[in-house]
């Protein structure tokens, strides 16, 4: 086994140290303030967001996971409705879905890219189907031009679940610009993540804007008085401050995560080794941001095994697909539905792609990958 370094999947601590007295001073305003709600730096947050993301609106909220079921309150999604989406995501884009009970219908995604792939999307379409949401995965955007073509011939909304993929773009739009909604986590391991759960929903429909803010707050305008029924979907006023910090670091973060996923892609394609074993994900779009970097393997829980031993960070994103989760059954989904998004929850696992990654840490990543091959390696099955 060749000589490596512990590499973690993410340093927050890293990240943190740099900016310290940053964050620092802007809590402790909030603290001086009192003002734990609704405080002046959540509508700061909320312009720079949607100016960041060339949006005209943007509305703070609790979690990625409450900006989905907003997006879907404020369409007023009720049960018997149905919303096309992609098998291979995190468990809110179709649990959203689901708590309104409306019914989750997923499309296959595109083996290169992991997204949801368009051209099966019309087949879907019933007299029930009222939202595409199509899930910008791992950083990159899904292929948006034909989605919202098939939505405007059909007369369907578009949300763009962007929860991993804050200024990523498609054609030099930015994610959460396109569709009639985006949906952004301001989850700590994201590339802006916050002090603990928060999101944010962009439209460029100034009455969807009024209507998420109206909704995030009980439906309440004036206090007291509802007009709708919403819930307790505010952003954190604390959080929104430690954002705001980030905010301006984000696109330099960003370039590093590219920066890491250009040294991964290299490194494979220069070893005899890798390139057989090891597929790195490929960027059709004009800017991914690799809030993961994702690879394909072969023999990939024994290359597990042999990672953990050599300390390296790793994780899989996603084992099990939505339409083979046990609280989905009774959609009658089975498997063997949906190729493609099986063969990517069994055959991939990311790799650390962290801004303050050192070359050290890549290196170390990459002869562990290299050790575990190089002693019986099994040619990968490439991706069409």
């Amino acid at each position: 086994m060749n000589k490596t370094i512990p590499v973690p999947l993410l340093d927050l601590n890293a990240q943190y140290t740099t900016i310290k007295s940053e964050i620092d001073e802007a809590i402790q305003r909030v603290v001086e303030s009192q003002q734990f709600i609704n405080g002046p730096e959540v509508g700061q947050l909320e312009k720079q967001v949607a100016a960041y993301c060339q949006a005209r609106h943007c509305v703070g909220v609790s979690s990625g996971t409450d900006a989905l079921l907003l997006a879907l309150m404020a369409l007023e999604i009720k049960p018997g409705d149905e919303v096309i989406t992609t098998p291979y995501t995190f468990f809110a884009t179709a649990g959203s879905i689901v708590r309104l009970g409306a019914r989750p219908v997923f499309v296959d995604i595109d083996p290169v890219t992991f997204n949801i792939d368009p051209s099966g999307i019309e087949a879907k379409i019933t007299p029930r189907t009222r939202v595409v949401m199509p899930v910008h995965l791992f950083g990159q955007c899904a292929d948006m031009d034909p989605i919202l073509d098939i939505a405007r011939r059909h007369k369907l909304a578009v949300i763009e679940d962007a929860a991993q993929a804050i200024g990523s773009e498609y054609k030099g739009r930015r994610a959460g610009s396109m569709g009639d909604m985006g949906c952004f986590s301001f989850f700590p391991s994201k590339n802006l993540g916050g002090f603990g759960d928060g999101g944010a929903v962009t439209t460029n429909d100034p009455a969807l804007a009024e209507r998420l803010a109206l909704l995030r707050n009980h439906g309440a305008k004036p206090k007291y008085y509802h007009a709708r029924v919403g819930g307790n979907f505010r952003l954190d006023t604390i959080q929104a401050a430690v954002l705001l910090v980030k905010l301006r670091y984000l696109d330099s973060w960003s370039a590093k995560r590219q920066q890491h996923a250009a040294w991964y892609d290299q490194a494979i394609a220069n070893s005899e080794v890798l390139r057989s074993c090891v597929q790195p994900p490929r960027v059709v779009q004009s800017r991914h941001i690799f809030n993961q970097y994702v690879i394909r393997v072969s023999r990939r829980e024994e290359l597990r095994e042999h990672l953990k031993k050599c300390q390296i960070g790793h994780e899989v994103y996603y084992p099990v697909p939505m339409h083979l989760q046990e609280c989905f059954a009774n959609l009658g989904y089975k498997n063997g539905d949906f190729p493609h998004s099986e063969e990517a929850a069994s055959t991939t696992v990311a790799l650390p792609i962290y801004p303050e990654l050192t070359v050290a840490h890549l290196e170390s990543t990459v002869s562990a990958l290299s050790s575990f091959y190089a002693s019986a390696s099994m040619p990968l099955r490439k991706a069409a």
